[in-house]
């Protein structure tokens, strides 16, 4: 089954962390970028992060910039979002996605592959 899963979500006061994690299984990463979105409640689906296949470029929108790391360990067939200081305005479902593409990130793109999402929640 193909497949990415996302874990390590979960409750978290302002100004902690959460590191996320997404898996991906009946496939190999290597020659996909990923990339993380989110979405609030009401609100779109926004892209936050993304990595390209050889993790050579790496992109971060301006609301996590300095906040939020992308990584990903192709060894492992995983990505990761660390997400440091993190706000209320954080809280939401994050999905990751894989996107078929060599050297390049276009979270506008349509993904292959996206997970089932992990809920962020904020508060104090």
């Amino acid at each position: 089954q193909l497949r990415l899963v996302e874990s390590g979500g979960g409750l978290v006061q302002p100004g902690g962390s959460l590191n996320l994690s997404c898996t991906a299984s009946g496939f190999s990463l290597e020659i996909y970028a990923i990339g993380w979105f989110r979405q609030a409640p009401g609100k779109e689906r926004e892209g936050v992060s993304c990595i390209t296949n050889s993790a050579y470029s790496t992109y971060h929108a301006d609301s996590v910039k300095g906040r939020f790391t992308i990584s990903r360990d192709n060894a492992k067939n995983a990505g990761y979002l660390q997400m440091n200081s993190l706000q209320p305005e954080d809280t939401g479902v994050y999905f990751c996605a894989a996107f078929l593409s060599i050297n390049q990130c276009v979270l506008s793109r349509p993904p292959t592959y996206w997970g089932q999402g992990t809920q962020v929640t904020v508060s104090s």
